[in-house]
């Protein structure tokens, strides 16, 4: 069999070369389809649910939330394992699916085993899919520069204008805010003046959350013109805050500055994020989604970033705290050192000892082909390469260097003893 496959190529050199260019050419497409990382992604297939109820205990977050979801998402086909924790105000269920499933199918039955379990939940509390990245998707992390801007304002400009933006990048799950002050009002009540006007806290909740709100109304037709009429109650300022009514005592309206203050303050904060020991800092994390080429993401990142920077406040910048490309891009380099290095040896190698430009010439284009085909098996069987498998690759260089070489020395080796022989005949 192996005899008549190397007579056959023999006779058939030039079609021998063209289904070598071939495969060249296509691994060549397949290493620009590839994707690439710089870690591998040994994360299990697995759909987060979140479920957030402030206020509230782990113990009642448990019974209340985690244990209805959790008996209900076990009965979801090709589920492995069900996962859960709770803590104060918060519910994670982690849904481990086996790792043949397909990730957005399994996303797609999580959903629709959620709207059922929707109605064992307390009033008003809606669980929400986790983004669909893996354990290693942080590919890029940034902070802003901006010295002149207090946290508060930095965390709205991160909120509402750079992460809307970059949440557009292809193959971007999510962009995770993080630092600064998220900016609220606070009402400061009286309970004296609460006890005084017989306004419960739960009436001002209810009135405040009612206040803030627009309302529709009907068409009114006049003088052959026609006036759309609608109530407009959207809060924009502390006073506005401050002018709501919540209450009636003799006849008199009570509002929110009678019973108390209106203050502009930040959220509550379980940590802080510093950078470098220099002071807090905001910033974001951008999250890849499954299957992605992580060195593209970051690319179009990157170049997103600059057209957002042009409308930024004057003297506010990014600045890198993470990115990933550059241990990929160290990866790739070192393939193609290693695969300039080994020619260069491998020519010289078999020129000096055989002086036969031909002989290295066919070894030197073993090496490339050999690799396209490798990266044609990678898409085959839909794996990406990472630093193992490039490693690996600039590894197996030598091997295939190798073997080039001791067959070439062993054909050039029995040429010679048959020119040796035949001029010994004649």
């Amino acid at each position: 069999m192996i005899s008549s496959l190397i007579t056959w190529s023999l006779k058939n050199r030039y079609i021998v070369l063209a289904m070598a260019g071939a495969l060249l050419i296509w691994g060549f497409i397949n290493v620009q389809k590839n994707p690439i990382d710089a870690i591998p992604d040994l994360s299990e297939n697995q759909v987060i649910v979140f479920t957030e109820w402030m206020g509230r205990s782990p113990q009642i977050i448990e019974d209340q939330v985690t244990y209805p979801l959790v008996s209900n998402l076990q009965g979801i086909p090709n589920v492995k394992n069900v996962r859960a924790t709770s803590m104060f105000g918060m519910s994670f269920v982690y849904v481990i699916f086996e790792d043949n499933t397909d990730i957005y199918w399994a996303r797609t039955r999580v959903l629709e085993r959620l709207n059922y379990a929707q109605r064992l939940l307390p009033e008003g509390i809606t669980p929400t899919l986790g983004p669909d990245g893996t354990g290693v998707g942080h590919v890029f992390w940034y902070t802003l520069d901006a010295k002149q801007m207090d946290l508060g304002e930095q965390r709205a400009l991160q909120d509402w204008y750079i992460k809307l933006a970059l949440q557009t990048v292809p193959g971007v799950a999510e962009v995770s805010s993080f630092g600064g002050f998220e900016k609220q009002y606070q009402l400061v009540l009286d309970p004296v003046k609460l006890q005084f006007y017989n306004v419960s806290l739960m009436d001002v909740m209810n009135k405040v959350k009612a206040a803030n709100n627009d309302v529709g109304g009907r068409k009114f037709e006049m003088s052959d013109m026609a006036y759309i009429i609608r109530g407009l109650g959207y809060i924009k300022s502390k006073e506005d805050l401050e002018s709501t009514a919540v209450g009636n005592y003799n006849g008199i309206p009570v509002r929110v500055k009678d019973i108390g203050t209106v203050q502009m303050g930040g959220d509550l904060r379980l940590g802080i994020f510093d950078e470098n020991g220099q002071g807090e800092v905001v910033g974001g994390i951008v999250v890849m989604r499954y299957g992605e080429n992580a060195d593209k993401v970051i690319t179009a990142i990157k170049a997103k970033m600059k057209e957002v920077e042009k409308g930024l406040p004057n003297g506010v910048t990014f600045k890198t705290g993470y990115d990933r490309s550059e241990l990929i891009e160290a990866a790739i380099s070192n393939v193609k050192n290693k695969l300039i290095e080994e020619m260069a040896v491998v020519a010289v190698i078999v020129i000096i000892f055989l002086f036969h430009w031909r002989s290295a010439l066919s070894i030197i284009i073993q090496i490339p082909i050999t690799i396209a085909v490798s990266f044609i098996l990678l898409n085959a069987i839909d794996l990406s390469s990472n630093i193992m498998s490039l490693t690996g690759i600039a590894l197996a260089i030598g091997v295939i260097v190798d073997n080039g070489i001791i067959m070439s020395e062993n054909a050039y080796r029995h040429l010679a003893e048959y020119q040796q022989q035949q001029s010994e005949k004649s």
